[in-house]
């Protein structure tokens, strides 16, 4: 696992003991998705996913605090099984958040790079998902539960 950041991006990439196909379809299965996403504790739901270009993927992420973060990503790019790039934004309360994100998946013989870059539109909006919403562990930890669920063919919370 590696993590960077600079004044406005964050990137952080894994290599998962799984082919790429199998990787990337984890990432746009609506079933699978919701059960890796996130931090450890966090849980989601889903309320609509539609993995192409404009299309929309809305879904709430309920933390173990009880709290919900709503959210929305509007996908830009889609290459199966290479490369998604999208918009992500909060909702309601959180709808100041935005970020573009581009997340790539290499075949490394049998297994898979991904490499998730993260990019805000100010040094200040990533400090402050930095430090509210603990969004550098939430990275690593996301593409933690990713390897796990791809490698085990179950996630663990």
């Amino acid at each position: 696992m590696s993590l960077s950041t600079t004044d406005k991006e964050v990137l952080v990439s894994r290599l998962i003991n799984a082919p790429r196909e199998k990787v990337f379809d984890a990432w746009i299965d609506p079933e699978k998705i919701i059960n890796w996403w996130g931090p450890r504790g966090f849980k989601n739901t889903n309320i609509e996913m539609n993995v192409k270009p404009g299309g929309v993927w809305r879904y709430t992420m309920h933390g173990p605090d009880g709290v919900d973060y709503p959210n929305k990503i509007v996908y830009t790019e889609v290459v199966e099984p290479e490369r998604l790039a999208y918009d992500q934004m909060g909702e309601g309360e959180f709808d100041d958040i935005s970020f573009r994100v581009l997340v790539t998946f290499e075949e490394e013989g049998d297994k898979t790079r991904v490499t998730m870059r993260s990019e805000f539109p100010t040094a200040e909006q990533l400090r402050r998902v930095v430090e509210e919403f603990g969004a550098l562990e939430g990275a690593e930890q996301n593409l933690e539960r990713l390897s796990e669920f791809t490698e085990l063919g179950s996630v663990i919370s």
